[in-house]
């Protein structure tokens, strides 16, 4: 990875809370809808983090199976595949978000069909109740990763 490749990552990952706060207001959150999806959002990279760590590529496929299993049962589908959407826009890695793209549709798919018990409480509450989820359809390879070449 040269030095540019890096500082493309860096740019990206330095302007995500705006992407992402920008693509709440769009789907109609409002103010107080774009703080949650930004507390979803810290919620989800604190427990992948935590718990996603000791294998390659476990860590980012938790923490999209996550957030998009809380954003969607929060805000619907359509509002979590927009914000999902604005996360991946201008990545350097295109690879790595078609992967994401498959991890974000299962968590989902999860959290449609389990919308009510992830709306009660505070987000971080939802998403911790997911983990042991997320590590089970690691292990059973819903959740995929790319290897590195």
């Amino acid at each position: 990875m040269g030095l540019s490749d890096v500082a493309q990552q860096a740019i990206h990952a330095a302007t995500g809370v705006p992407r992402l706060s920008a693509a709440a207001l769009r789907a109609g959150l409002g103010p107080a809808g774009a703080l949650e999806v930004l507390r979803i959002s810290q919620a989800s990279l604190q427990a992948a983090a935590t718990h996603g760590r000791g294998e390659p590529g476990r860590t980012n496929a938790v923490r999209h199976f996550l957030w998009q299993a809380v954003l969607t049962a929060r805000f619907g589908v359509e509002a979590a595949r927009a914000i999902a959407a604005a996360q991946e826009q201008g990545t350097p890695n295109h690879r790595d978000s078609r992967v994401d793209e498959h991890n974000n549709e299962e968590g989902q798919q999860y959290g449609l069909a389990h919308a009510e018990e992830l709306r009660a409480g505070p987000p971080a509450a939802a998403v911790a109740s997911l983990v042991p989820v997320a590590l089970a359809k690691w292990e059973s390879d819903d959740l995929v990763w790319i290897r590195r070449r």
